[in-house]
């Protein structure tokens, strides 16, 4: 009987060797055949290659010559960072609340595995971190895409139950594949930069910025519970979403940390009762700073882009979304910040005029100060709901107008910040022709780096760009080209004298009627004045009588050799800028007079860095000489006049501290019927446009007062230039009060006599009989 039952025994202790030894051999062919994708029936698995360098999506960053983050380009905010540079409270709560035993384990924690078997999932999820990041990296339970001949499914994979098995047998190769690999301080920051946080916001660095405003190396234990708190699901524990929800998940992860001795239990009791204290924006492209920029030089990127994959493989493509490219800009973020603040509180108060001026009134009018009928129909027709409405009801007009007067949820711009209404598509369009906005541009023109750029006063309502898309006609802040031009062909100087009376244009230059040009004031003065005094006082009669001299076509061709690249109409009027330009080529074509006479091109990029600090292509300004260092320096001595000479446009300059002590030249612009302001300013170190005006010209102030560029344009400019000079750290880059570069051998007098400042002395005007006029006002 004992031999039987020791035969028994025997028999079934070698039958158990036998079935382990067959289960072990199955094992170990299953793993291979999944590993190896047998018959394509377990999906492919990500290649040595690819485990060496796991590709994930990276935002690319615009970064300011300062070395300060603009803005970002991407599909998956995404900014990857050093082990180092991560909090410890963050790796403590993760270690505490994800796998507690990660520094013992080699990618499979079999005891919590077993755990979850044993208790059939009551008591925690098994997965280690290295599990949750192969699963992150290489999203091996994705759905096929369309047109996609292998992938990560199989065959298999779509048997239910079989595919949970499957995905875990990969995510368990994999882990322990990366644990060869990687080391454990490796694995931990692959996987924090990994995770997704909710809200388009993907890795630690993100998120503490979205959701806390600050690096994630300077995470509290609070904030670093709440953000590891979310990775077990970001849409259940959305603490903007659901607070309360959040704040007990945060609460369950301070637990763990006091259980493992992370915390201890006095510090996480009153950790537990604190609020969330969440300082929450979502990072996108209306976000950060020179959003205008972000947008203006995207094609310029995509270009440098498309010539450096030109010549790569295609496993080695780079693109502007995915790739975590460095793109290095001429910008300077302090600079950019004193612009958009000073355009902000501009801005603020000339609405405030606006809607004052025109209150009880709509301000779209004629030339005549008549409202134009229609014109709101007229705007709704070119919007893309009325398009879409038409194509919906055809020549059902009557439809398509309930449709378009039915109030609908909306968000809109206002001052204030955005606000939360019900307002129909056609209230909204009168609500936002009501609006004023504006384009600044700032740039070094020593070297043609723009350092500041303000499209418009908000990029998350109004696109489009007023400094390079917006073409505007420039008013009188196109006279320095006529009177340069003079200067250039030595027709005149600065001193030469002009009588300011009526200049007549008719059909031997080429128009159609007479055109006589009047003066702002809306008389002549008939008196004599240097060119440097009229161009300082705007006199319209002056740019006349040396546009009769010069001829359209000189004086456009002038333009377009200082920097103008629009297209000019050569007629008289051009005088007084009656061809649209942008704020763009104003300011490259103004540092032309500052950089003696050398064009340079504006430049807002200077290089394209890879993720791994590898230069990838740089940028070069071009530049050009085109007119003589003597006419330049004599430009600015011009430009000085507005501030300088009695009656200039811009004398109100001296009232902020830019112009104290300091050499500063300047230009108004004003339109017809004030539609644009203008502002040019010009130092040694910076030039500077402003315009400020309706997006429709219909649009506009009614009176000089209010409507002209000293008043809708200048206080930008003013008050930027003080913050700049302010700043001590610019000072010290450079961007400081000095005089303009003489040429060398300079010697021309700039004693004009025509008013007391540093550059002139006071003589008596040479005099001139002033011609008689009728009862009606007309010239004899």
């Amino acid at each position: 009987m004992l031999e039987l039952q020791k035969g028994n025994y025997q028999g079934l202790i070698r039958k158990l060797w036998v079935w382990s030894f067959r289960g072990l051999v199955l094992f170990i062919l299953y793993i291979f055949a999944v590993s190896n994708n047998f018959l394509w029936l377990f999906g492919k698995m990500p290649s040595l290659q690819e485990l060496e360098n796991p590709k994930s999506q990276l935002a690319s960053t615009l970064i300011s010559e300062d070395g300060e983050i603009l803005g970002k380009y991407f599909r998956e905010n995404r900014s990857p960072i050093e082990f180092e540079e991560l909090s410890p409270n963050i790796v403590n709560a993760l270690i505490a609340t994800e796998d507690a035993r990660f520094a013992k384990h080699s990618g499979i924690d079999l005891r919590s595995t077993l755990r979850v078997i044993t208790h059939l999932g009551t008591a925690g999820g098994g997965s280690t971190i290295s599990q949750q990041l192969a699963k992150a990296l290489f999203d091996t339970r994705r759905p096929d895409e369309p047109g996609e001949q292998e992938s990560y499914k199989g065959l298999f994979g779509r048997i239910p139950g079989f595919r949970t098995l499957i995905f875990k047998t990969k995510e368990w190769i994999l882990a322990i594949r990366l644990e060869n690999r990687y080391t454990k301080q490796e694995i931990m920051k692959m996987y924090l930069n990994e995770v997704s946080f909710g809200n388009n916001t993907f890795g630690i660095q993100v998120a503490a910025k979205t959701y806390f405003g600050k690096d994630a190396s300077k995470v509290s234990v609070n904030e670093a519970a709440l953000l590891v708190g979310m990775l077990q699901n970001p849409n259940l524990h959305d603490p903007v979403r659901h607070p309360e929800g959040a704040k007990n998940r945060r609460n369950t992860v301070l637990l763990q940390m006091a259980t493992y001795g992370y915390l201890p239990e006095e510090d996480k009791v009153v950790l537990q009762e604190k609020p969330l204290n969440l300082n929450f924006k979502i990072e996108n492209q209306n976000t950060g700073s020179a959003p205008y920029l972000r947008e203006s030089v995207k094609k310029s990127i995509q270009d440098a882009i498309k010539e450096i994959n030109s010549s790569r493989d295609e496993e080695d493509q780079i693109n502007l979304y995915t790739s975590g490219l460095k793109i290095f800009t001429t910008i300077d973020s302090r600079m950019q910040q004193y612009a958009e603040s000073s355009i902000n509180n501009h801005m603020k108060e000339e609405q405030k005029k606006f809607y004052a001026h025109w209150k009880g009134r709509n301000p779209w009018i004629d030339e005549n100060n008549r409202e134009i009928k229609g014109f709101i129909d007229n705007v709704a027709k070119r919007t893309a709901r009325y398009k879409n409405l038409k194509e919906q009801y055809g020549d059902n007009e009557d439809s398509i107008k309930i449709e378009m007067n039915r109030k609908v949820r909306m968000s809109v711009f206002s001052w204030s910040g955005d606000i939360d209404t019900l307002m129909s598509p056609i209230d909204s369009i009168k609500y936002y022709k009501r609006i004023l906005n504006c384009g600044f541009m700032s740039m070094d023109p020593n070297n043609g780096h723009v350092k500041a750029w303000v499209g418009g006063i908000n990029f998350k309502y109004f696109k489009y760009d007023h400094v390079r898309q917006s073409k505007r006609q420039p008013g009188s802040t196109f006279k320095p080209y006529v009177y340069a031009c003079a200067i250039d062909n030595d027709l005149h100087t600065p001193c030469d004298y002009i009588v300011d009376e009526p200049t007549t244009f008719g059909t031997e230059d080429g128009l159609l009627k007479p055109w006589t040009p009047q003066n702002s004031e809306g008389h002549f003065s008939y008196e004599p004045m240097s060119l440097r005094r009229a161009m300082g006082r705007s006199v319209n009669s002056v740019a006349a009588k040396l546009m009769k001299e010069l001829g359209p076509a000189k004086i456009a061709e002038f333009a377009h050799k200082v920097g103008i690249q629009s297209a000019l109409n050569e007629v008289p009027a051009l005088c007084l800028g009656a061809s649209e330009v942008s704020v763009f080529e104003q300011v490259a074509s103004y540092s032309t007079f500052v950089n003696g006479g050398i064009r340079y091109e504006p430049i807002m990029i200077t290089k394209i860095v890879d993720k791994n600090g590898n230069v990838l292509k740089e940028f070069f300004p071009s530049y050009k000489e085109v007119i003589s260092k003597n006419t330049a320096y004599l430009m600015t001595h011009m430009l000085k006049g507005a501030i300088q000479e009695p009656g200039g446009t811009a004398e109100g300059l001296k009232r902020y501290s830019c112009a104290k002590d300091n050499e500063i030249g300047a230009k108004t612009g004003t339109t017809s019927n004030y539609s644009d302001g203008w502002f040019m300013g010009i130092t040694q170190n910076l030039v500077t446009g402003v315009w400020v005006g309706g997006d429709d010209r219909s649009i506009h102030f009614r009176t000089l007062a209010l409507g002209q560029g000293a008043k809708m344009a200048m206080p930008a400019f003013a008050n930027y230039m003080d913050k700049v000079y302010a700043d001590r750290s610019l000072a010290a880059a450079g961007y400081k009060k000095e005089p303009f570069k003489k040429p060398e051998n300079f010697s021309m007098s700039f004693d004009c006599g025509t008013a007391v400042g540093p550059d002139t002395v006071q003589v008596a005007p040479p005099p001139t009989q002033k011609p008689k006029e009728n009862e009606d006002g007309f010239l004899k």
